[in-house]
């Protein structure tokens, strides 16, 4: 069954602009700009005021009705990274042998460094996506913050770092070291 029109609004903060140019959405804020591409998405924005977007899908089915909470909730996202910034702490954990973590820089780029890791010799090298900040902790033992605006960017850094720890050919049920997400939040307006 075809739906004529569906549509969700999405409020737009104070201090926060979002320009809508053919489905190529840019979110500025006080933290910055973040750009996303939505081309192949088949919706329709329509501005009600200064403070909401209205997104429509026209003559959509079941699945096409669905991508409305999508496109909202990616643009959601954005303002959010422009508004507060992502934050997410990750703990190593560790039985025997110590996991050693530093951030290098390398021909420009940086990179998470991994030794010892259930004393391998092997050195591990995951790169910081653009936009993500990366630094070992000083409050907390064994942690590593990611942080920046970008929730893609920041979740998938962490996500690399997680899966680059991932071990090989034991039981997984005993040999349960790595370095896992232990928080996610949104970095304080203050701090």
């Amino acid at each position: 069954m075809k739906y004529v029109a569906s549509e969700q609004v999405l409020d737009i903060p104070e201090g926060v602009s979002i320009k809508i140019v053919s489905r190529f959405i840019t979110v500025t804020g006080p933290r910055g700009t973040l750009t996303k591409d939505l081309k192949h998405i088949d919706v329709s924005f329509a501005k009600i005021s200064a403070k909401q977007i209205k997104i429509i899908v026209h003559n959509g089915d079941r699945k096409h009705v669905a991508t409305l909470r999508t496109v909202k909730s990616l643009i959601s996202n954005l303002v959010t990274g422009v508004t507060k910034g992502y934050l997410y702490k990750m703990r190593y954990v560790y039985a025997h042998f110590p996991i050693n973590v530093s951030i290098i820089e390398k021909d420009g780029d940086k990179f998470v460094e991994i030794r010892n890791f259930l004393g391998e010799r092997r050195v591990r090298h995951v790169k910081i996506r653009e936009g993500v900040t990366a630094e070992i902790s000083t409050k907390q033992k064994d942690e590593l913050v990611l942080s920046g605006n970008s929730v893609e960017n920041v979740s998938q850094t962490a996500a690399d770092v997680q899966q680059i720890c991932a071990v090989r050919n034991k039981d997984i049920r005993k040999f349960l070291d790595g370095i896992y997400v232990s928080e996610k939040t949104v970095i304080d307006e203050e701090a």
